[in-house]
């Protein structure tokens, strides 16, 4: 099984949040866009919260994060993966993104949020233990994954969760 790459963040140099997700779906890495399968709730959290427009070419719902302060990466930089659930990565090859230059160069973020309980406890594992001080003292806030695969979880339920991004710093 050949292993699959993440991409670079979407941030702006006025970062104050970081929206963290496990590793990009096969949708999501055949499109090069974040969230990309059309059953994945984010971009229409993300347009509830924020008003960025779920339906705008994928450039300019980027461009509407960085605007209003948000910052969008995943914990992994690269792992083997069969398909596009979390529950298929091999936590034997799994490589996280190196997180302390980012979060140096944006200062500004003061809370961290996960898209779900895979890329929290991956960032736990394997990147906090590794983060000086301060870094790694930035708040953390686990939200339901906006994945199809979170069929527990209505369209509604998640966006209730996810309502606090809306008013964070």
């Amino acid at each position: 099984m050949p292993s699959i790459h993440g991409f670079a963040p979407v941030a702006g140099p006025h970062a104050t949040r970081v929206i963290l997700g496990s590793m990009p779906g096969v949708a999501s890495l055949d499109a090069r866009q974040y969230y990309a399968h059309p059953r994945n709730a984010f971009w229409r959290i993300i347009e509830s919260t924020l008003g960025v427009a779920a339906d705008a070419p994928y450039e300019r719902r980027c461009a509407g994060l960085v605007a209003r302060g948000l910052a969008l990466w995943d914990v992994l930089r690269e792992c083997t993966r069969k398909g596009s659930l979390d529950s298929a990565i091999d936590d034997s090859t799994l490589i996280a993104n190196d997180f302390a230059p980012f979060l140096r160069a944006h200062r500004g973020i003061g809370v961290i949020y996960f898209n779900g309980a895979k890329a929290e406890h991956a960032y736990r594992k394997h990147v906090l233990p590794g983060l000086p001080g301060a870094l790694a003292g930035i708040a953390t806030r686990r939200l339901p994954s906006t994945s199809p695969a979170n069929a527990s979880y209505s369209f509604e339920r998640k966006l209730t969760s996810w309502m606090m991004i809306r008013d964070a710093p």
